[in-house]
């Protein structure tokens, strides 16, 4: 079995737990070309989990379709976890092209997307895994 999943990674114009804001458009240069991004486990790089399926900015935010690869280390542990409701948090990696600052943080206006994790406790709290399918694979 496949597991597959659907969410939000970052919402747009929301105060996140560092103080920051991202504004619409600034995944959008990050996201030309559709470069790979990686899929991890609690943004650890020694643990990638699957692979990200697709990505795109919408007016809600940064929209996140995964897949985890059944035989990677970490992947059942997460795919056990999601099931579970344990786990259902998305977070990403950047770094920051652009900002201004704003009262309580910035307001990032141009990101390089790093990479996407799902997460424990993500640092925007309504950035969640909405949906999650499995796949049969041996079909």
């Amino acid at each position: 079995m496949t597991l597959r999943f659907a969410g939000y990674a970052a919402l747009f114009d929301k105060v996140d737990r560092g103080g920051d804001v991202i504004r619409r458009g600034a995944f959008a240069r990050a996201l030309e070309g559709g470069r790979s991004v990686p899929l991890l486990w609690q943004h650890r790089p020694e643990r990638p989990i699957g692979r990200i399926e697709s990505l795109s900015e919408d007016a809600r935010g940064l929209r996140v379709i995964g897949r985890l690869t059944p035989d990677a280390g970490h992947a059942a542990e997460a795919a056990a976890l999601l099931r579970d409701g344990a786990v259902g948090g998305l977070s990403f990696g950047y770094r920051v092209r652009a900002k201004e600052p704003h009262p309580r943080g910035r307001t990032l206006t141009d990101l390089d997307l790093v990479e996407v994790s799902l997460v424990t406790f993500p640092m925007q709290p309504g950035a969640r895994v909405h949906a999650v399918h499995e796949e049969d694979t041996n079909v």
